[in-house]
């Protein structure tokens, strides 16, 4: 049986006994702070695969990046090693759940437009909030251009949940005449 990822999503093929991951660590190259944790989870579900019935399985995985926390505890079914794993790098790098993160994405006919745009509401963040909330860019969105229109990204990071919310609406108010052409996603799931 060959397949995609959707091998992966909830079937049960019971007399499959070897699983083969090719490429396992594409996934880890994404410009998004829970590519680990999806490669993680994609890997954990496609090894679960092999052995469901009465006959044990295994499953093989290609990486170039064999040490990654993803694919080392993905591979020994480790759950709790990559939780404390990923929650430690989090914390470290300012991310979800240790700080709530709004994501801003701006679109505009050329790529200066929509980081003009992008800047322009980051400034009304920061005006309104200061200190409060870390800002991260902007900068050209992972898929820069999407429906013939480039999109450009900026992410209000803060301890204070309500802070940056705050100063976000701030923000959508001073722009209301923009708004067509700006997304605002809270706690965004992912960062493409």
């Amino acid at each position: 049986l060959v397949g995609t990822q959707m091998l992966a999503k909830g079937h049960d093929f019971r007399r499959i006994t070897l699983v083969g991951v090719i490429s396992a660590d594409v996934g880890l190259g994404m410009a998004d702070f829970r590519a680990s944790e999806r490669t993680f989870q994609l890997l954990t579900q496609v090894a679960g695969r092999a052995g469901r019935g009465e006959i044990p399985g295994d499953a093989f995985v290609q990486t170039l990046f064999p040490e990654h926390a993803a694919i080392v505890h993905a591979v020994t079914q480790d759950y709790d090693g990559f939780a404390a794993h990923e929650m430690e790098f989090r914390r470290d790098m300012r991310y979800p759940p240790f700080v709530s993160m709004i994501a801003i994405t701006t679109r505009a006919r050329t790529m200066p437009d929509a980081l003009d745009l992008a800047r322009e509401f980051a400034r009304h963040v920061k005006r309104h909030a200061g200190d409060a909330v870390r800002l991260v860019g902007p900068a050209p969105a992972p898929l820069q251009q999407l429906r013939g229109q480039f999109r450009a990204q900026v992410f209000v990071k803060s301890v204070d949940r309500a802070v940056a919310r705050r100063a976000v609406r701030t923000a959508i108010e001073a722009m209301r005449d923009r708004l067509r052409d700006i997304t605002v996603d809270v706690d965004p799931y992912t960062v493409l």
